[in-house]
């Protein structure tokens, strides 16, 4: 960044200033909070992140300096929760990503379905007949356990888990199943990614660099006295 987009140090300062205000209220709101789901608390909450965020790039933008604060993103954070205090029912919405790494294994085990059912067609010699044979036969969560033998590698997963005062009619959601999904009704939500790894290696990495002795690797160790 140029020096003429840089923020002055009067913004920076500011920004801090506005840190410790939203510290203050966040604090008021907990110390004050009606109940677990309080909405003044998720506000508090909201502008302390905002500010923390604000001030941190000013912070790096200005002096290339940062803080110890991880405020997540917008598509990590889900929004308060606005559901029933009290659900009588629940949905449970699964995404989970393969990537199809070996087709002959995967055209495999649908040519062994076929047969242990005794029925003869195409569908075994396609790998989209394949996946509907494979899908058809083992539930999700068995293919999840056994991906690498059906010749599936894992990608990114999710599951949510949302309230509702009632569960729907039958046949109600089925031409649209995903559609409908409120976030404010999200009582939990559990992510799986490579990307998570990822993050944790560079963590490791980076202890590890601390953690190491500053030796030059081309310099022979020097001998211990024999004496000593």
């Amino acid at each position: 960044m140029s020096d003429a987009a840089q923020p002055t140090a009067a913004e920076v300062r500011a920004a801090a200033e506005a840190v410790k205000t939203a510290l203050d209220r966040h604090l008021a709101a907990v110390e004050s909070r009606s109940g677990d789901d309080d909405p003044a608390v998720y506000e508090a909450f909201n502008q302390l992140a905002a500010a923390a965020e604000t001030y941190d790039e000013l912070l790096y933008d200005r002096y290339d300096e940062v803080t110890p604060f991880e405020i997540p993103s917008a598509e990590e954070a889900l929004p308060p929760y606005g559901g029933p205090e009290e659900p009588n029912a629940l949905s449970v919405l699964i995404r989970r990503d393969y990537t199809v790494v070996e087709p002959q294994r995967l055209l495999a085990h649908a040519q062994r379905i076929e047969e242990a059912d005794d029925e003869s067609s195409e569908a075994s010699s396609t790998v989209h007949g394949a996946l509907g044979l494979l899908f058809g036969e083992y539930e999700p969560d068995e293919i999840a356990s056994r991906h690498k033998e059906f010749g599936l590698e894992e990608g990114d997963s999710t599951l949510w888990v949302t309230a509702s005062d009632e569960i729907p009619d039958p046949g109600e959601w089925l031409e649209a199943p995903f559609e409908q999904v409120d976030p404010e009704a999200v009582v939990c939500r559990f992510d799986v990614s490579a990307v998570f790894d990822d993050e944790d290696d560079e963590e490791d990495d980076d202890l590890e660099s601390a953690l190491s002795p500053d030796t030059d690797a081309d310099e022979d160790p020097e001998p211990l006295d024999a004496d000593r």
